[in-house]
């Protein structure tokens, strides 16, 4: 599986952590500011509609192609290159005036996303020794949830006070924590000695694909039409509180900030416990656990009588997205060749993102026809037989995986642990993550996806 075998390198652990966070605060930050942009200009709500699906669609149509390019180019060259694309980009954003260019210039800013989140998600593992990396998922997922709640804040008081240009001149200057973090890290992967170490033809191994994977490949498809069956109340839920619930706008700005923060104490305490999960099994059914209370949080979330009572609700819905996310990261790492692991990372957030824009898009279809109170009791229903149709298949397939008594990738460098499962197609020799100037150890990693709301 290629971990570090020199012991975990916690600085860049947090550097990486950090940089991601910082950039996605920026990216929540623009998107804030453009949304009131527009809305300030009088732009309809298809221009609005736009502009969230250009923020989208490119991480899901790019993710095979951006995967790939993420395992096969240089680490550090890519966060740099895309880190300034997005900085120039961003930077004439502060400028545009005409909804289609924002549109554009939204979908050029995605694209570069496109490329960071998976060379991101594939440099974390590399840094830490396979015990510690539930504890640095948990890390980069603080660090994205801290940029994801400030975002929005930041924009709400800079566009108050500046206008939009501030907070976009802004936005643009975070992505330079990109290049920073590209230039300082020392855990590196792709590029030129990946493609030029020999590889012996008994090393070499089928190329990973993940539909080869029954336990993973039940992860990203279960995880996928929970968030299409749940994600519709992002559009909803203005509606539910503001109109049924007669909440305050301040309320509506709590509840939204509720499942982000439940985040937090949901990863740490769920990487405690991967912590003592050696079996793949475990990881899958903590998946199909955790998403399976978020669809019953949302259901009982329909039965609310005032605004104010979704606030604690919305913590514990995140509390398992942020758990959710530990599970899948640490199953993608153990489970995935390195050699394989960003277009893995790539089309796991293909297919969350994926799943949101059907959400959004069943949940505004179906605004016209229902009342929030029962749409959003339907929502959460349906990701509970979801999640329940998964169940037997997901339990053969961990039945079949541990029959099997193949090692995991997490034992590459030693002896599999007791009860652990199979890891799919064996690592491609020479195709390894290096430390350039430094120890040779140092492999590919994990950074968090999108979250499941």
């Amino acid at each position: 599986m290629s971990f570090t075998t020199d012991g975990s390198r916690w600085s860049d652990v947090w550097l990486a952590a950090t940089a991601r966070g910082v950039s996605m605060c920026g990216d929540f930050l623009a998107a804030t500011a453009l949304a009131l942009a527009l809305q300030a200009a009088g732009a309809s709500g298809i221009a609005v509609s736009g502009l969230l699906l250009a923020a989208t669609l490119p991480l899901v149509v790019l993710a095979p192609l951006t995967g790939r390019l993420a395992d096969r180019a240089d680490s550090r060259t890519l966060l740099v290159a895309a880190g300034l694309g997005q900085a120039a980009v961003c930077a004439l954003l502060a400028f545009a005036d005409d909804p289609a260019l924002i549109i554009g210039l939204v979908a050029l800013l995605a694209c570069g996303l496109a490329v960071t989140q998976p060379c991101l998600a594939a440099l974390l593992p590399a840094m830490v020794r396979p015990a510690d990396l539930p504890r640095a998922s948990a890390i980069s997922q603080t660090a994205v949830t801290l940029g994801t709640l400030g975002g929005p804040v930041l924009a709400g008081l800079l566009v108050g006070q500046f206008g939009t240009r501030v907070p976009l001149l802004i936005d643009a200057g975070s992505y330079l924590a990109l290049v920073v973090a590209g230039l300082l890290l020392r855990t590196r992967r792709g590029g030129r000695r990946a493609a030029t170490t020999p590889t012996s033809g008994a090393e070499r191994a089928p190329a990973w694909r993940l539909r080869r994977d029954p336990l993973l490949l039940a992860v990203v498809l279960s995880t996928a039409a929970v968030i299409t069956a749940v994600g519709g109340i992002n559009v909803v839920e203005v509606f539910f509180i503001r109109e049924t619930l007669d909440g305050s706008p301040t309320v509506y700005g709590l509840v939204g900030a509720a499942w982000m923060a439940g985040m937090l104490p949901g990863s740490w305490l769920c990487a405690r416990l991967a912590h003592r999960l050696t079996d793949d099994g475990a990881l899958v059914y903590g998946v199909l656990a955790t998403l399976g209370g978020i669809s019953l949080t949302v259901i009982v979330a329909a039965a609310v009588p005032t605004a104010a009572l979704l606030v604690p609700l919305w913590l514990v819905a995140g509390a398992a997205n942020g758990g959710e996310n530990v599970f899948a990261n640490l199953l993608t790492a153990r489970r995935v060749p390195e050699a394989s692991r960003g277009r893995a990372y790539a089309l796991y957030g293909a297919a969350v993102q994926g799943g949101s824009m059907g959400g959004y898009l069943i949940g505004g279809a179906m605004l016209a026809l229902l009342s929030p109170r029962p749409l959003i009791a339907g929502a959460g229903a349906a990701g509970l037989l979801v999640v329940a149709a998964f169940v037997p298949a997901v339990a053969r397939s961990v039945r079949r995986v541990r029959a099997g008594g193949t090692a995991s990738g997490s034992s590459a460098a030693g002896s599999a642990p007791a009860g652990t499962s199979a890891a799919g197609p064996a690592e491609v020799a020479g195709v390894r993550a290096e430390e350039r100037g430094g120890d040779p150890a140092a492999d590919a990693g994990l950074a968090t996806p999108t979250p499941a709301r």
